[in-house]
C-alpha cells in the first residue's frame, strides 16, 4: 500500500506527485496513455513562468525526471474504478492490477475532442487525419497541409507545419481566432499558411488514406479541397465516467471541484484540466497539483 496514487502523468499529476513526494509520502503514478499528457504534444511552451521557451515534451521529461529521482513509482496502466474501502483506504484497479492507497489524486486530464463528420470517418484517423501535428506532421514535409480550429492549439499546429510544409490552410469557423494575439500575429506574417474563415469542415474523403476535405464556405456552398493530411484542433474533453461514483461529474463529464480541489469523498482529490474550473493551462495544472497533494498530505496527518 502506498499513501498516494496519482491518476495521470501529466502536469498536474506529476506535479501532484512531486508535491507529495516532497511532504514525505510514498507516491504511485499510473497512467494510462502516455507520459506528459496534453503538454507533451505542444511544439513550443511559451507561457510558464521563468521559462522562455521549451517544447512540451522536453518541460514533461523534464518533470518525470524530477519525480523518478524522488521516489516516485510510475506504471503505464489505465485506472478504470475507484473503491473506497471500510477502513476509509481505497482500491485503485486498472485494466490489469489492483493498487491500495490511503489517498488518490486524479489527473485524468482531457484527451482530443474529434471532430464529427457526415459520414463519421473515424476510420481515417492516422490515415490522413490526425489530433497531434507534433506526432504526425513530419510525415508530410514538402506538402500541403490543412488545420482545423480557432485556438492556441490550432495557431501552434499552423505555425510548426509551415516550417516544414509546403503550404497550410487554416479553418476556422467564424471569422476569427480565439488564441494569444502573439500567435495570431505570428501566423499573419507567415506566406505560406492562408485561412479560411467562417467555413464548416463536413466530411473526410478517401478510401483506405484521407484524398480530400469537403466543407462549406461562408456562401453555404460545398466546397472541396485535395490535402493528403488534416490536422484537428478543435478542443478537449474530459474521461471521468470510470469515476462517478466518487466525485460528482457535471453536464459535460467535469468532476465537480473548487480551489481546494477535494471531491465529495473524503481523502480523493483532484487536479487540472479534469476539474471544472475557469482557466485550463499548463500553469494552472501545476498549481492544482500543488494544491491537492498539499490537502491529501494535510488529509493522511489527520488520519
Amino acid at each position: 500500500m502506498v499513501d498516494i496514487i496519482v491518476i495521470g502523468a501529466g502536469a498536474a499529476g506529476m506535479t501532484s506527485a512531486l508535491y507529495a513526494l516532497r511532504n514525505g509520502k510514498s507516491v504511485l503514478v499510473l497512467e494510462g496513455d502516455s507520459l506528459g499528457g496534453q503538454i507533451a504534444t505542444s511544439p513550443r511552451l511559451e507561457n510558464y513562468p521563468s521559462i522562455k521557451e521549451i517544447s512540451g515534451e522536453a518541460f514533461a521529461d523534464n518533470l518525470f525526471e524530477q519525480i523518478t529521482a524522488l521516489g516516485a513509482d510510475v506504471e503505464i496502466e489505465k485506472a478504470v474504478r475507484i473503491e473506497k474501502q471500510a477502513d476509509k483506504t481505497f482500491l485503485v484497479k486498472t485494466e490489469y492490477n489492483e493498487y491500495a492507497a490511503k489517498s488518490v489524486i486524479i489527473a485524468a486530464g482531457v484527451k482530443h475532442k474529434h471532430l464529427k463528420t457526415k459520414h463519421d470517418r473515424e476510420d481515417l484517423v492516422g490515415k490522413g487525419v490526425y489530433y497531434c501535428a507534433v506526432c504526425d506532421g513530419p510525415f508530410y514535409k514538402g506538402r500541403e497541409v490543412a488545420v482545423i480550429g480557432d485556438a492556441n492549439t490550432a495557431l501552434q499546429y499552423a505555425l510548426l507545419l509551415s516550417g516544414y510544409c509546403k503550404k497550410v490552410t487554416v479553418y476556422t469557423l467564424f471569422d476569427k481566432f480565439f488564441g494569444d494575439a502573439s500567435l495570431v500575429k505570428a501566423l499573419r506574417a507567415k506566406d505560406n499558411i492562408e485561412v479560411r474563415p467562417n467555413t464548416n469542415v463536413t466530411d473526410f474523403i478517401g478510401e483506405e488514406e484521407l484524398e480530400a476535405i469537403e466543407y462549406t464556405d461562408k456562401d453555404g456552398n460545398l466546397c472541396r479541397q485535395e490535402v493528403p493530411a488534416v490536422f484537428v484542433a478543435i478542443g478537449q474533453v474530459p474521461d471521468n465516467a470510470a469515476f462517478s461514483n466518487v466525485a460528482d461529474l457535471d453536464a459535460n463529464g467535469y468532476i465537480l471541484a473548487d480551489e481546494t480541489c477535494k471531491t465529495k469523498t473524503e481523502g480523493v482529490f483532484v487536479a487540472g484540466d479534469c476539474r471544472t474550473k475557469a482557466v485550463r493551462q499548463v500553469s494552472t495544472a501545476v498549481g492544482d497539483g500543488a494544491v491537492a497533494a498539499t490537502n491529501a498530505s494535510l488529509y493522511l496527518e489527520s488520519l
